[in-house]
């Protein structure tokens, strides 16, 4: 980004797709207050929690983690406190919203510290998730196509993904992409990250930990005997208390449901907070609750063929505690226990887990001498490039306005705008026209009776219906005419709202750290500094 970059805010609302609970969250409407009650952060989570009993350890690992991040982790043993967030493992960096939530992190710990309550920031690597479709790609735009780079050599079972090792075939994708994006101090961040013989999670991890380095993003795997350890009263409260907590759960599901939410993570018959990886093939399997019987008055356990009791799964967690590992709403529990948190960074899926493991925070963390954590919305935002930037004001666009359009509407918006000012006049006139004496029938008729009204606004409707396409009639001709309007529509198009989706979903993070320097990161993280929940519009 360059100093000339400027900014536009909008409601979150604007780009398509939030939900009414994130929306409600970002909005701070007190619909949503009952459901994460003190995780809605103010300023106050400035002030660092208490230090686990198990910090140092800790720390420990989170500098053999980060060699070079040397300022961070001794702002650590000072007794700094944390901002936490994370994301899966994705291939070459993930989607641009990685980057996003890194520099939300960085820029809440920053304030922190500067306001005289020092605060690193880690990202969490998600990298015990199994679901590898997930991850395995990646999208980078350009000026008439995406191109979307996929890693083929899929583990053959549900494995952790972090774990997956890159064979020779990683190396030809390397070299498509930098055909892609070209040379860059990013690219060479990819190539020194993403080698034959380095896994899904170290990849990822040297890959933002260079991007990140200026700003002092701290990386964490946790994947680890050592770490489920530390974390393992966290695991085993989720082992003893499962049914306690499942119905805490089914409680919590029903009660946003009622208020007019959804329930992000879905709460079954049987599901638990955990999974168990399989001692033989390594695959990563949900552990499910069976009902108590006569035989077994306190119920069992099941993964994939295989049934534990209680103790003995409290047993594996005591013996291989890396094989049991938290679900999605027992995470942040998980997390917070392990680093005494501050606040969390999270996109619109974690702020909406967070309604529910709110009951699982009260129940586990709080009893361990925790508390429910604060939460933040992480910065959400839509990169202009200056090409792009060049054909919206060409065309007289506001980029928000590309969020309802596809490629063809958009070329017909286009091509309505280029048609000649006398043809706009007289399709302007007649439209006006006819909507105008249509009105006046429709009223008339509805006035003499009820039923003959509404078959009058049907056939207007129909009417009104072939004005329209004479419209687009007029339009296409012109598009065809002008064949470069439709270019210009797929080039905007996929550059805001490729594939129907917000480009912070879609496009790479590496192609714009590539594109624009890594000096990208820091103008993320100033960018992020801003408290409004909101979309921000970034001209380039």
């Amino acid at each position: 980004m360059s100093a000339e970059s400027t900014i536009e805010c909008h409601p979150i609302t604007i780009a398509p797709g939030a939900s009414r609970l994130f929306a409600d969250f970002c909005a701070g409407a007190s619909e949503v207050r009952p459901f994460y009650a003190t995780a809605l952060a103010g300023n106050f989570w400035r002030q660092a929690s208490a230090r686990p009993a198990h910090w140092s350890r800790i720390v420990d690992l989170l500098a053999a983690q980060n060699p070079s991040a040397a300022a961070s982790i001794a702002a650590l043993r000072a007794g700094a406190g944390t901002v936490l967030t994370g994301q899966q493992v994705g291939l070459f960096g993930g989607p641009l919203f990685t980057g996003f939530k890194a520099a939300t992190a960085l820029a809440r710990a920053r304030q922190a510290t500067v306001s005289g309550q020092p605060h690193a920031a880690i990202f969490w690597l998600a990298s015990e998730d199994h679901d590898f479709a997930e991850i395995d790609h990646v999208t980078f735009p350009g000026r008439h196509e995406l191109k979307k780079l996929v890693y083929s050599s899929k583990p053959s079972a549900a494995v952790p993904v972090g774990s997956i090792v890159f064979d020779e075939t990683i190396a030809p994708l390397l070299d498509e992409a930098a055909e892609w994006i070209g040379w860059s101090d990013a690219l060479e961040a990819l190539q020194a990250a993403y080698r034959p013989g380095r896994t899904f999670a170290q990849a990822f991890a040297d890959f933002y930990s260079k991007v990140f380095a200026a700003q002092g993003l701290l990386v964490f795997d946790a994947a680890s005997p050592e770490v489920h350890n530390l974390g393992a009263p966290v695991l085993l409260a989720a082992i003893e208390r499962a049914d306690e907590l499942h119905a805490a759960l089914l409680d919590r599901n029903r009660a946003l449901t009622e208020a007019g939410y959804h329930a992000q993570v879905a709460v079954g018959a049987g599901s638990s907070l955990l999974f168990l990886i399989d001692s033989e093939s390594g695959v990563r399997q949900s552990l499910k609750r069976t009902p108590p019987t006569a035989a077994e008055p306190n119920g069992l356990w099941q993964a994939g063929r295989n049934r534990y009791s209680t103790s003995e799964l409290a047993g594996i967690l005591a013996s291989e505690p890396h094989r049991i590992s938290p679900s999605a709403l027992l995470r942040p529990v998980f997390q917070d226990f392990l680093f005494g948190t501050s606040l969390t960074i999270g996109g619109p899926a974690e702020i909406a887990y967070f309604a529910q493991s709110a009951v699982l925070f009260e129940r586990i963390l709080i009893p361990l001498g925790g508390r429910v954590t604060p939460v933040q919305a992480r910065f959400s935002a839509t990169l202009i490039e200056p090409a792009i930037g060049d054909l919206l004001r060409r065309h007289d666009l506001a980029p928000e306005r590309i969020f309802s359009q596809t490629r063809d509407s958009l070329a017909q918006l286009l091509a309505a705008r280029a048609m000649p000012i006398e043809g706009k006049r007289k399709l302007a006139a007649a439209g006006n026209a006819l909507d105008a004496e249509l009105t006046e029938v429709e009223e008339w008729m509805s006035r003499l009776d009820e039923g003959l009204g509404r078959s009058a606004r049907t056939a207007a409707g129909k009417m009104r219906y072939q004005m329209n396409r004479l419209r687009r009639l007029a339009a296409g001709f012109q598009l065809e005419k002008e064949a470069a309007l439709g270019r210009h529509a797929q080039t905007i198009v996929q550059a805001i709202f490729p594939n129907g989706a917000p480009q912070e979903r879609v496009h790479s993070a590496a192609y714009y750290f590539a594109r624009h320097g890594l000096g990208l990161a820091e103008e993320m993280v100033t960018r992020a500094s801003s408290d409004s929940p909101g979309h921000t519009m970034i001209w380039l």
